[in-house]
């Protein structure tokens, strides 16, 4: 953080994930796999899917009533609404508007962020840029995602990963010291073609054609993805680390991207960061893409793993190929 008024930190935390449970079981009548298989790769045990009907905003309004509940702030007091997200209920307007209206928050301004799997990190580094610049005093950041409309549940590579849910953080003001302390956010644009979501947008426009050759859903190089996210989870969190005067060894929780244990398991082992210190949810959820870093979060704070003054690490990565990390001192 450079030039700010005042220190901004996350007043409280929410989270929401669909009832249905789609387990390894299930997965092996669909796809040629097995359990297994899934699980020695991955981690993953089973993932929560969207009903029919279920919309990004809905699970997004959810989770971040919940923050609102935490942070002890009413929905008309949110100046700023920023919803990360790839799978927005619609090209426009904007989810964070859709949520705007479900949750009440007429005076808030809104927008959304598209960074993939670190989309949350990187709109929690612009509100507590916002929040310290003293132009916001309440922004809510939610990181929302149902991905199972973008699978494709014949390719057995992808769909045993990806599942839906919504995680919500409210940044506001906190105590000198405490906060967001530094981040890192980037990006390898080159290497945009290993994670995408081929058709619908402005390049490959809905057709018959693109229906039919499967461009609507997640495509991904995961071989390639995997080599990068190993090494820009160790390479973004010592930057961010140093831009604060800290060291791995400062880390008191470490929220990591939930896409694979073995990148979880291999990002810890370089940084030389304990598991016990290490939140996983990985096998529960699959990867819920922009709102994996947030529910994750969450889930610490219910576990007592955050306590004031702890050192938090947040880091993601994902589509661009994007990476964000960020290191808090818990409190307000």
């Amino acid at each position: 953080m450079t030039k700010q008024v005042r220190a901004a930190g996350i007043w409280g935390t929410g989270s929401a994930v669909p009832e249905k449970v789609l387990t390894n079981a299930d997965l092996e009548k669909m796809v040629d796999t097995s359990d297994e298989w899934i699980t020695t790769r991955t981690g993953i045990k089973e993932r929560r899917i969207a009903a029919e009907g279920e919309s990004t905003s809905d699970l997004a309004a959810a989770a971040g009533r919940q923050a609102l509940k935490a942070a002890g702030v009413e929905a008309e007091d949110v100046d700023l609404i920023i919803v990360a997200t790839v799978t927005p209920d619609m090209m426009f307007p904007a989810t964070s508007c859709l949520v705007q209206m479900k949750l009440g928050a007429s005076k808030a301004a809104t927008f959304d962020l598209s960074a993939g799997c670190s989309g949350f990190v990187y709109a929690l580094d612009v509100a507590a840029r916002c929040v310290a610049s003293g132009g916001y005093d309440r922004v809510l950041v939610i990181g929302a995602e149902i991905l199972s409309r973008i699978t494709d549940w014949t390719d057995r590579s992808t769909c045993v990963l990806f599942g839906d849910g919504a995680g919500a953080a409210l940044v506001g003001p906190v105590s000198e010291g405490r906060g967001l302390l530094s981040s890192d956010l980037g990006a390898e644009g080159a290497q945009g073609h290993l994670l995408t979501l081929p058709a619908g947008g402005s390049l490959l426009p809905p057709s018959i054609e693109t229906v039919e050759g499967r461009k609507h859903y997640i495509c991904m190089q995961g071989n390639d993805v995997f080599k990068f996210a190993v090494r820009i989870m160790e390479e973004t969190t010592l930057t961010a680390l140093r831009n604060c005067g800290l060291g791995p060894e400062d880390i008191d929780v470490f929220i990591p991207h939930q896409a694979n244990i073995r990148i979880i398991d291999a990002a810890i082992k370089r940084l030389g960061i304990p598991k016990e210190k290490v939140l996983v949810n990985v096998d529960k959820y699959g990867n819920t893409s922009a709102a994996s870093v947030p529910i994750a979060l969450n889930e610490a704070l219910q576990a007592d793993m955050i306590k004031d003054d702890d050192v938090v690490a947040l880091v993601g990565f994902g589509a661009g190929l994007t990476w964000a990390s960020a290191i808090l001192r818990w409190g307000r």
